[in-house]
């Protein structure tokens, strides 16, 4: 029978910390790294790193078999911790509540860490206010097939469009194929006001660089760099600065200068080379919370936007419908989905009768420009994502005819979030596939939704009888 690996017991900040299995691989492709490797890079960069989520309400994201194993989202704090960790209760757009951990110092950084934490997700507020964002999040998300010089170009656009607004951004590598901008602001706003002024951001710069940036939120209508608003929804959100990616070099999101956007590259950043960055440098990020700005010229340029016709973009789908939203319903299936909504809408506006409701009746009739459907096929789903596009691989042999005219942004890998983990979808757009060689929508190969059986269950609640 093998011996129970012991306990490595740390001293942090003056508390003990036991890291559990020290040994426990985490990282084996290239970089080979243990789980005790992972809890001293947090501590050789702690000061940093505490800088992005110190009395923040944390979502611990859990890689309990390393890196390459399944990760798992937790947001209620363990019943088991420390009784010198704090906790602070969030409510969510679903109604619920949960005490989430509040890591205040070293000691709390690696005991988290200690649980599988590769990655750090605090919420964008203090525990002072939990309802006024202190921090806006300009997400930098590349297509399939678009170059990180792109993105780099794209940054800066943002970081020209935010000083025109009065407000400072501090740029950092995402650690995976994007970036991140985040904006110190007063804790004024509400979620709702912080996520308009991203969006307002959002549509600014793919004004500015067309066809380089884009605000569309449905990936088959997106071309270059997505700036992703809905990452300022809340209870969204995004790895924060030294967080370790679980790539096979175990690299890192890495604080940046303005002074490096333009030449940097993301693998320079690992759990190997940034240590000594760190001890050399400090952290680029330091003079962050001495920056707060405020979001009124952005609002303005929101309002803007508004006045000129264009409404809200779509919300993530676990949010109600909220007023003036566009249509949350993709591209692929707006036909069908606009003339349903429309004909509601008319129910709805005759019924209320009125002078103005006549007015609303009249401008609905006007012609508008329809959206385009995609023709898109789903051909696998899967909580591994190595299945899925293991999936798609017999899908191209199975339509090889349709395969040869994919162009490399056709095919959409999503990272479905499920309630407690990820899962991964693809989905084949075939436009340029002639009409007459597309093949038809077939059974997934794999076909693991793990959220099928909660919407099915939903549906039923909500049928009458």
């Amino acid at each position: 029978m093998a011996t129970k690996e012991a306990a490595e017991i740390l001293v942090v900040a003056g508390r003990e910390v036991a890291v559990t299995h020290p040994t426990k691989p985490y990282f084996t492709k290239q970089a080979k790294l243990t789980k005790l490797d992972i809890v001293r890079y947090y501590l050789s960069v702690a000061a940093g790193a505490l800088g992005g989520i110190a009395d923040r309400p944390v979502v611990l994201k859990r890689f309990v078999n390393g890196a390459e194993g399944e990760v798992f989202y937790q947001k209620r704090a363990p019943e088991s911790r420390p009784a010198w960790l704090r906790t602070a209760q969030l409510s969510f757009p679903s109604g619920r509540t949960a005490d989430e951990i509040v890591v205040d110092d070293a000691a709390g950084l690696a005991w988290i860490v200690n649980l599988g934490c590769l990655e750090l997700h605090p919420h964008p507020v203090r525990t002072g206010d939990l309802d006024h964002p202190d921090e806006l999040r300009v997400d930098l998300d590349p297509g399939p097939g678009v170059a990180w010089a792109d993105v780099r170009r794209v940054a800066l656009e943002v970081r020209a469009l935010l000083a025109e607004m009065g407000l400072e951004g501090w740029p950092k590598t995402s650690g995976s194929r994007g970036m991140h901008v985040n904006v110190r602001i007063e804790p004024r706003w509400t979620f709702t006001e912080v996520r308009r002024a991203a969006l307002a951001i959002a549509r600014a710069v793919e004004r500015r660089a067309p066809g380089l940036a884009t605000s569309k939120w449905w990936k088959e209508e997106r071309r270059g760099v997505f700036l992703d608003y809905n990452q300022n929804a809340k209870d969204r959100t995004t790895c924060s600065a030294y967080s370790v990616r679980p790539l096979p070099d175990a690299r890192v999101s890495a604080p940046l200068t303005w002074d490096e956007v333009a030449d940097c590259d993301p693998a320079d950043f690992t759990v190997a080379t940034m240590p000594a960055r760190f001890a050399s440098i400090g952290d680029p990020h330091a003079g962050m919370n001495a920056a707060a700005g405020s979001l009124e010229k952005l609002l303005e340029l929101a309002a803007q936007d508004e006045a000129s016709g264009l409404g809200d973009a779509p919300w993530p789908p676990h949010f109600r419908k909220m007023e003036g939203e566009a249509p949350r319903v993709a591209p692929s299936r707006a036909r069908g989905a606009e003339k349903a909504g429309g004909e509601k809408a008319a129910k709805t506006e005759k019924a209320a009768g009125g002078e103005k409701a006549a007015k609303t009746e009249k401008a609905a009739k006007a012609p508008k420009a329809p959206r385009a459907k995609m023709p898109l096929v789903v051909v696998a789903n899967s909580q591994s994502k190595e299945a899925a596009l293991a999936g798609l691989e017999r899908w191209k042999v199975r339509h090889a005819a349709a395969a040869a005219h994919l162009a490399i942004d056709d095919v959409l890998v999503d990272s479905m979030r499920g309630r407690s983990s990820t899962w991964t979808r693809v989905r084949v757009n075939l436009r340029h596939v002639p009409e007459g060689e597309r093949p038809a929508q077939e059974t997934p190969d794999p076909d693991d939704d793990p959220t099928r059986a909660w919407r099915e269950m939903r549906g039923k609640k909500r049928r009458p009888g």
